[in-house]
This record gives C-alpha cells, sequence and structure tokens, in this order.
C-alpha cells in the first residue's frame, strides 16, 4: 500500500485568541519583579498599569510600577465606570482602567493585568475566559523575611500583611494556575508563566 504523502498540504493557520492574564499573590511575594522580568524577557504583550491612591515609594517610577493618582481622581474613575475592577486594600484603592484592556484585546494583543487576590475573582466573574495565576511563595517563613526585608511597614502593617497572606494563600484552588516565585530564580518563574501562555494560546476551545 502506498503511504499517503501529506508533504504538499497547506499547514493550518489556526488563529489563536487574544488572551487577558491575571497575576496575583500575596503582598511581597514578588509580583512587580516578576513583571519586570517578563518585560525585559520581551513577550509581546500589553502590560497595563494599575492605578493606586496609595504613596509611591522611593523605588518606584510613576506610570510605570503604577499610576499614581489622587483619592479624588480615583473616585471620579469610578462614577464614570471606568475601571475594570477595584477594591480597597490596606486603606488604599487599586484598580485597573477598563478602557486600556478593552483596546489591547481588541486589537488582538494578549494583556498582563497585576492585581490583588480581590481583583482578580472580580475580573474573572466578569471575564471567564481570563487566566489567572497565583504567585506564591516557597513558604510562608520566606514571605514573612522578605516582607520584613522590604521596610516599607510598620510592625503593624507587617503583621496585618501576614495574617492577610495566610488567608490568600487559602484561595489558591480558584485560580487556574499557580506558580511558585524564589527569591533567587525568578526566571523560572517567568519561564513557567510563559510555559501558561503558550499552553493556552493552543487550547482548544469548545463550541
Amino acid at each position: 500500500m502506498k503511504k499517503a504523502d501529506h508533504s504538499s498540504q497547506p499547514e493550518l493557520d489556526l488563529p489563536k485568541r487574544p488572551l487577558l492574564i491575571v497575576l496575583s499573590g500575596p503582598s511581597g511575594v514578588g509580583k512587580d519583579a516578576v513583571l519586570a522580568r517578563m518585560k525585559e524577557s520581551g513577550p509581546p504583550i500589553n502590560y497595563v498599569v494599575t492605578l493606586t491612591t496609595r504613596p509611591q515609594r522611593a523605588n518606584e517610577t510613576n506610570n510605570s510600577d503604577y499610576h499614581f493618582v489622587s483619592n479624588e481622581k480615583f473616585k471620579q474613575l469610578l462614577e464614570d465606570k471606568r475601571m475594570l475592577e477595584s477594591a480597597n486594600v490596606y486603606g488604599n484603592w487599586y484598580g485597573v482602567p477598563r478602557e486600556a484592556v478593552e483596546q489591547a484585546l481588541e486589537q488582538g494583543q494578549d494583556v498582563m493585568v497585576k492585581v490583588d487576590i480581590q481583583g482578580a475573582a472580580s475580573i474573572k466573574k466578569m471575564l471567564p475566559q481570563a487566566i489567572t495565576i497565583f504567585i506564591k511563595p516557597p513558604s510562608m517563613e520566606e514571605l514573612g523575611q522578605r516582607l520584613k526585608e522590604r521596610r516599607t511597614e510598620s510592625p503593624f502593617d507587617l503583621a496585618l500583611r501576614l495574617k492577610t497572606a495566610d488567608e490568600e494563600m487559602k484561595q489558591i484552588s480558584r485560580f487556574d494556575y499557580a506558580v511558585v516565585n524564589e527569591w533567587e530564580k525568578i526566571d523560572q518563574a517567568v519561564a513557567e508563566i510563559k510555559a501558561i501562555i503558550t499552553a493556552e494560546k493552543y487550547r482548544v476551545i469548545s463550541g
């Protein structure tokens, strides 16, 4: 029997849907460091910057790490329904601008946003197709050490963040994926996130 020759058949060019990738995790787990390394490594992703009313830290750049805005400005954006999601975390407001996300997706671009646990749940409820990734610490002990070394919180705030982080760790099952971020192995966490994105690109969508 003659073997079928498929060499001349054209390859299928299957359209790959744009993804909304949501990164979340406890305070101090290294979400900012992971995002920075993602940007450096060059995957074609539109990184939508979160707005916040909290004070800018010395090592942060406005409009890069966050869009730092006043409480009045944030309140107005909420009233105008220009936020995809918003949450009050430790007395400060955080939110993802709706227009930036919608425009990028409409243009066929993958979008990545960084939000807190509440924000991730809100986005997933509103947009079930969003890919949620929980960034977790190697251990709670190491997370505590990381927060102490950061020296941006008072002892009271530090204790509150650790207590909150312990509760947030219980929400992992609500996420699509979990990636461990070891402090000296950020590249490994980034590689795993890239692998998740690649897998999602080739997911077979029913219906």
